[in-house]
């Protein structure tokens, strides 16, 4: 399994889950209730790069992490677990709703609620895959300077 695959892959997951949430803080901010809708529905549309990214990351990494007995490993594999079910249970459950609520101009407190929460969870993603991104950095590393000696 090829590390480069899984490297980009993380970092596409990781810039993809960072541009929903600097679009959903600037619109909420700055925008009107029509970008919001129109960034609501660009991220709802950007599921179709970040589920195969996240797909792709979570799979090399578990090949790539098997056998090794490193802490950064074992710690990569946890957060990965989180990752998941924070996208598949909160994530993209609230991007669902969240466009559809936005395209019919519902812009109500189970709107801002669930937004809220998103953005809770998706700062907790990025977080988590940073810090996943730094540990596959210290490995590639770890593995660069056994392979010279």
């Amino acid at each position: 399994m090829s590390p480069k695959l899984h490297a980009a892959a993380g970092a596409i997951a990781l810039l993809t889950i960072s541009a929903f949430w600097l679009g959903t803080v600037t619109s909420e901010l700055f925008g009107s209730h029509a970008t919001i809708a129109q960034i609501k529905t660009g991220i709802l549309y950007g599921m179709v790069v970040l589920i195969p990214a996240m797909a792709t990351a979570g799979s090399t990494g578990a090949r790539l992490g098997k056998g090794w007995r490193l802490p950064q490993v074992a710690a990569k594999l946890r957060r990965m677990k989180i990752i998941a079910a924070n996208g598949l249970l909160v994530l993209l459950p609230s991007a669902v709703f969240l466009a559809f609520k936005a395209r019919a101009g519902m812009f109500d407190t189970s709107f801002y609620a669930v937004q809220g929460i998103e953005l809770v969870a998706g700062a907790l993603n990025i977080t988590l895959l940073a810090r996943n991104m730094a540990d596959g950095l210290a490995i590639s590393r770890r593995r660069s300077a056994k392979a010279r000696g």
